[in-house]
This record gives C-alpha cells, structure tokens and sequence, in this order.
C-alpha cells in the first residue's frame, strides 16, 4: 500500500469530503495561474489537499474546464450535445470558426489568442446552440454572432 493510500485511510470521511471539495478551486486556481494544469500543479495540489496524484488527475480530466496542454487567451468551446445538433448549431459553428481562425478542433492560432474545442454539453439546450469563451457562456450562437464575439474578443 503507497504511502497516499495509508494516509486517505486515516482521514475520516468529513476530512476527505472537504478536501475533495477544495480540489476543483485549487484546480481552477493553479490553471488561472499558469494559463493550464501543469505536472508541478498537479503534484502540489495533490500534496496541498494530501490526495492521491491519481485522484487530482481524473478528477481534472473529467471537467472540459480544465486544460492539461497550454491553450490559447481565449478557449472557444462549442457544445456538442443533442439539442445543438437538433437545431443546426454545432457542426455549423465548428465548420464555420474552423475556416474563420484557420484552426482545427484542438488547435491554436499562430498569435495564441484562439484554441478551439468541442464539449459533450454546456447545459444550455434552451438557448442552443451554444459556445463557451473562458467561462462564459453565449446563447443562441449564429456565424454573425461568431463575427462580432471574435472580432470583440481580439480587440481586448
């Protein structure tokens, strides 16, 4: 047994929910700091908050919010989901932003301003399709409302 699985059983089970529920705000933190989750980020978190290494990495991988890789100032996120496909949406917006930054899904732009992903679900499906920017969300995207948020975005 490693030396982290000795130490997650003498916690009791409040100590290890409350630290479980400060690993997504240390994430988020230590991603604010360096733009995405480093190794060094994912090892001090997991020291921080005396939980497996294991544990600090699926947890990060499971939520599209977190990046593992270094991404552009700005993530574009195109949901996915159902709805955004019932209505048109995704496919649409990926093809169009795709062709308008010169990037695949994955990519950066050569400036660094643009990554482009897709996600499963942004939870929106009343207002699909939908995009996500960092951590905002905008409804109702069109390829005119992809024009004026790119062109908004470039200019901050």
């Amino acid at each position: 047994m490693s030396p982290e699985e000795q130490d997650n059983r003498s916690r009791s089970p409040a100590e290890a929910q409350s630290q479980r529920s400060m690993l997504l705000t240390a994430l988020y933190i230590a991603q604010q700091r360096h733009g995405y989750l480093t190794e060094e980020a994912f090892q001090r978190t997991a020291e921080r908050l005396n939980l497996s290494l294991t544990d600090v990495y699926s947890t990060a991988s499971f939520y599209s919010l977190f990046h593992t890789q270094p991404v552009g100032r700005y993530v574009l996120q195109v949901c996915e989901g159902l709805t955004c496909h019932l209505v048109d949406g995704a496919e649409r917006l990926v093809d169009y932003i795709e062709q308008k930054l010169g990037i695949k899904v994955g990519g950066t732009t050569a400036d660094g301003l643009f990554t482009l992903q897709t996600v499963e679900c942004l939870a929106s499906c009343g207002t699909a399709p939908t995009l996500r920017v960092n951590d905002e969300l905008y409804e109702n995207m069109t390829p005119d409302k992809v024009d004026r948020l790119l062109d908004h975005l470039a200019m901050r």
